[in-house]
């Protein structure tokens, strides 16, 4: 069996999957402030059209556009790969496959929206787009993407990500995009934030709330927002990897997956891998699909569904979805991708329905994890990747001492070359595990408090 399952370019997908179309009960739409579901217009300055029709589409296969597709080739099919060296070492008879999306540009699975987004504004008349970021990757596939369609971007990337990942900042000023420390002086919300806790250490919240802000105050009207996660658009673009694997799969005759892992912050990387398969699952294939997060950050496994604002500064409508509350701020661990109080509503949807498990990870585990797959396989996975990593091998393990063959299929989601200063404070010792105490979950929570209530569909 090879250790690399290739696709050709004639067999990159041509259309993407919307999983809205499947799911046995449909998440319930966003609210406005007034408590009263959004129509596309009240999105209109904050996204083109052409995206808030993706985002409210019910078609289950949306057509890529060529010019997407142009750019695409440049990375994609991406390999498959079967971590036999891995399954040596945990002396598994589980076959361990992960989709490599570190070969991109920008070195993650974030640039496979960011194309898509970046022609959308262009086609729209755009000609600015702001952003935010965590720990870099999600910058840095919009800054690439904006330059191939010539579009002036701003990025507002979470303040301790900016000072621990400082070469992600050099990427995007490489590919001409500005990037700024969030909490900033830059914005009201920004600016705020900085009168209450000066040495406030951000989070995407924040950093949302003023890309926001930064789009829609442009008095030229030619500024929109991009964001890369949570929204239904957004998942969306990603399907790609789970259905390029669905097809490598196929060519080598392995038929049947038993479990699909990915790392949940915001639900991209996740839904991108996992969607196609949760599709195969609700027709009645028996797959296990578990979404892995930090215990630090526990959205899914201790977040209520609600309705919350996925920003501070409640500029965005209230989304249905597993929150920490807005106001929650995250410690500074290193998988600063991770650092987000929502969940997409379509991953939270599939919670609500059983079709994904949750689980929660801690942080040495999840460094101890990525160490034992660099000294394996060689390569040197993102902080964020290693939670699905540290899953992966649990579930191996599993396998072992149950003595029964698996097919566990996880998603490699970039590599952590940028990222080294965490795998730094690992070996020396220098990382600790934190879990979220109940004390500042309700603490967090407590911004909720008066918000309309969803109605619970689902299990």
């Amino acid at each position: 069996m090879p250790s690399r399952i290739l696709l050709s370019e004639a067999n990159l997908p041509r259309q993407w999957y919307n999983l809205a179309a499947d799911l046995p009960h449909q998440p319930l739409p966003p609210l406005g402030r007034d408590g009263k579901p959004v129509n596309p217009q009240d999105l209109a300055v904050v996204f083109p059209m052409n995206l808030i029709e993706q985002e409210l589409s019910q078609e289950r296969w949306i057509p890529i556009p060529e010019e997407v597709l142009e750019i695409l080739r440049r990375y994609r099919p991406t390999p498959l790969h079967r971590a036999k060296a891995l399954e040596a070492h945990l002396k598994t008879p589980a076959r361990i496959y992960f989709k490599n999306e570190s070969v991109s540009p920008t070195g993650s699975h974030k640039v496979n929206t960011a194309v898509a987004q970046a022609y959308y504004n262009k086609i729209a008349g755009v000609k600015r787009i702001t952003s935010e970021t965590g720990a870099g990757q999600w910058g840095c596939s919009i800054a690439f993407a904006c330059a191939q369609f010539g579009l002036t971007c701003k990025v507002y990337m979470v303040r301790v990500s900016h000072d621990q990942k400082p070469h992600r900042k050099v990427m995007m000023r490489t590919w001409g995009a500005e990037c700024v420390a969030s909490p900033s002086a830059e914005t009201a919300a920004g600016r705020a934030i900085l009168a209450d806790d000066p040495n406030c250490p951000g989070s995407l919240g924040i950093a949302i709330s003023e890309a926001i802000e930064a789009a829609v105050t442009d008095p030229t009207g030619q500024t929109r927002y991009t964001l890369g996660s949570v929204l239904n658009h957004v998942l969306l673009h990603q399907t790609i990897i789970g259905l390029e694997a669905q097809e490598q799969l196929a060519s080598i005759s392995e038929h049947k997956v038993d479990t699909i892992i990915g790392c949940v912050g915001g639900g991209s990387n996740f839904a991108g891998l996992s969607f196609p398969f949760i599709r195969e699952k609700i027709h009645g294939a028996q797959i296990d699909i578990i979404a892995v997060e930090p215990a630090s950050c526990p959205t899914l496994t201790r977040g209520p569904y609600v309705y919350d604002h996925g920003d501070v500064a409640r500029m965005t409508p209230m989304l249905p979805m597993h929150s920490l509350g807005h106001a929650f701020m995250p410690p500074s661990i290193h998988a600063g991708g991770l650092r987000y109080h929502g969940m997409a509503p379509l991953v939270s949807q599939t919670v609500m329905d059983g079709l994904t498990r949750p689980v929660a990870v801690q942080q040495l585990e999840c460094y101890a994890a990525a160490v034992t797959f660099a000294r394996t396989e060689g390569i040197i996975p993102a902080p964020e990747s290693a939670h699905a990593i540290a899953v992966t091998i649990r579930e191996a393990i599993k396998a072992r001492e149950e003595g029964k063959e698996r097919v566990i299929l996880f998603n490699l989601s970039g590599h952590g070359l940028m990222d080294l200063n965490g795998y730094a404070d690992f070996l020396d010792g220098k990382l600790e595990n934190h879990s979220l105490s109940e004390e500042d979950l309700l603490a967090g929570l407590s911004c909720m408090d008066g918000y309309p209530k969803p109605e619970l569909v689902g299990v």
